[in-house]
């Protein structure tokens, strides 16, 4: 569902949600996408390699960190990546109903909390 969901942007899930938080918070540390979306590093890389590719960011190395940043391309993308999130949000929402989605969110936080301990 994610996957058809996103199929308009050209990217995968993992790809849209690294971009729009590059793009809502620019200069992002690849340390801390892995922390947020839940990812080895080594994922994260190739991730941001990828969309080094497409010319969606880029990595600049400040000092002794490297920071993420959103290309111009990627900004003007953002409005069709929350479309897509909003689209794959109402998709399942209609599958599973409003409480019961909000449920399943609360419970997957709760999951990968204790997994972290």
């Amino acid at each position: 569902m994610a996957l058809e969901s996103f199929k308009k942007v050209d990217l995968s899930p993992s790809h849209a949600y690294l971009l729009m938080m590059v793009t809502e918070e620019p200069g992002m540390q690849p340390s801390l996408l892995a922390d947020q979306l839940q990812l080895k590093p080594s994922t994260i890389t190739r991730l941001i390699e990828k969309l080094e590719e497409r010319k969606l960011v880029v990595r600049v190395t400040e000092g002794r960190w490297t920071n993420v940043y959103p290309s111009p391309k990627a900004k003007e993308m953002l409005p069709a990546l929350k479309e897509c999130l909003k689209e794959f949000y109402t998709r399942y929402v209609d599958i599973l109903g409003k409480e019961e989605s909000a449920r399943l969110v609360t419970n997957m936080g709760r999951v990968a909390d204790r997994l972290e301990k």
